[in-house]
């Protein structure tokens, strides 16, 4: 069998979650790995036992030796780098954001039609057993029709106004932060499991700490500050967020995100209300489904593959008892999209696609405007 290789743009919380999630896969080998700074990627390879490090990004998507390109970078790179990678004819796993802006996002979702290589954004709640079996329930119909979604994505890890990381600063992260870190995650994941694209949103948007202390030196996501030198910087992105959205089917629904909510560290939940039901997940309990009924007793459905539908079952790697969480999901994001590159017939990808990426960054652009406005914005379908 020939084994794939890969190379992993990046060191930091998402490039690490990649690379132990591939080394998960039996069919792929990383064989090159890429930071702005070559001692960190000298570092990661030597642990890892990855034979490349380059200091130099392009030099590693020209490699002929790697086929596959995880862009784990800064958001303000996904950019360039995604499109040195379409443009280089290899196939790309993107972190979210896809690009900077939507009409960045648009470029690289028609270029990425012209190209024969898959190409995917790493929108990862998709791909946990429970969310598959909801949209497999739901898209029975047997529950009727969908009216309501209700839920959130709240964090504490930027509580303080001493809490600062790249990802303060627009130049690098965007000019939207909770809506476009963590917001894009419950747009994307409720769209999937519902079928059904948001297409309206009304906003309301809030700083909490418009100055923050930012540390003299660099400080990781999700990183403590430990240092004492510190300056004041004026924060022009949001701390939380409520979005109305209205749905293509007539549906509505509202999400919360929040990073400065203490003692939330990744509640990442929603509510599916129908006419007979209503279905509700949590992250942080990622492997029980709650079902509620009005004239009978509610239920909860356990992860195991022995009482899930054949897809969801697909995604559950051990029997019911053994939990399987936020690892277990990504590896199944990975599985998918390599499955695809392979060319693996026999299942249907359920990634998302550049696509989907690129409407996902029209989507933060609409509520930035409805909250600068307070009006309801339409999603553009540019």
């Amino acid at each position: 069998m020939n084994r794939m290789k890969a190379g992993i743009i990046g060191t930091g919380f998402s490039a690490m979650s990649h690379l132990e999630a591939v080394k998960r896969l039996p069919n792929v080998d990383v064989v090159a790995i890429a930071s702005s700074q070559m001692e960190k990627a000298k570092s990661v390879a030597e642990h890892y036992n990855i034979k490349k490090a380059y200091d130099n990004v392009s030099d590693m998507i020209q490699d002929p030796d790697v086929e596959v390109i995880h862009n784990c970078s800064s958001n303000q790179l996904h950019y360039p780098f995604n499109r040195e990678v379409l443009e280089a004819g290899k196939h790309l796993l993107s972190e979210k954001p896809l690009a900077m802006n939507a009409k960045e996002s648009h470029e690289l979702q028609e270029l990425s039609k012209k190209t024969g290589s898959v190409s995917a954004v790493c929108f990862n709640y998709r791909h946990f057993p429970i969310v598959h079996e909801m949209k497999t329930q739901l898209g029975t119909g047997e529950h009727g029709r969908m009216n309501l979604v209700y839920g959130g994505y709240v964090q504490d890890w930027c509580l303080y106004d001493t809490d600062y990381s790249w990802r303060m600063d627009p130049d690098k992260n965007g000019s939207s932060r909770a809506v476009a870190d963590i917001g894009s995650h419950w747009c994307d994941t409720i769209q999937y499991v519902t079928g059904q694209k948001i297409v309206e949103v009304f906003a309301d948007l809030k700083t909490v700490h418009p100055v923050r202390k930012k540390p003299k030196q660099e400080v990781a996501t999700f990183g403590a500050n430990q240092s004492d030198e510190t300056e004041d910087v004026t924060i022009k992105t949001e701390d939380y967020g409520s979005v109305l959205v209205h749905f293509e089917d007539g549906m509505h629904g509202v999400f919360t995100v929040s990073q400065v909510s203490p003692g939330r560290k990744n509640k990442f939940y929603f509510d599916i209300t129908t006419e007979h039901s209503t279905f509700s997940w949590d992250q942080e309990k990622p492997n029980r489904l709650w079902i509620g009924k009005r004239n009978e007793a509610n239920q909860e459905l356990v992860k195991d593959p022995g009482l899930l539908s054949e897809g969801a079952a697909g995604l559950a790697h051990y029997p019911g008892g053994h939990p399987e969480g936020w690892p277990d999901g990504l590896k199944n994001l990975m599985i998918d999209f390599y499955s695809t590159i392979e060319g693996n017939k026999g299942r249907e990808a359920s990634f998302a696609t550049l696509e989907d990426g690129h409407r996902i960054m029209l989507l933060i652009e609409a509520i930035l405007v409805s909250d600068q406005s307070k009006k309801w914005v339409k999603i553009s379908e540019r």
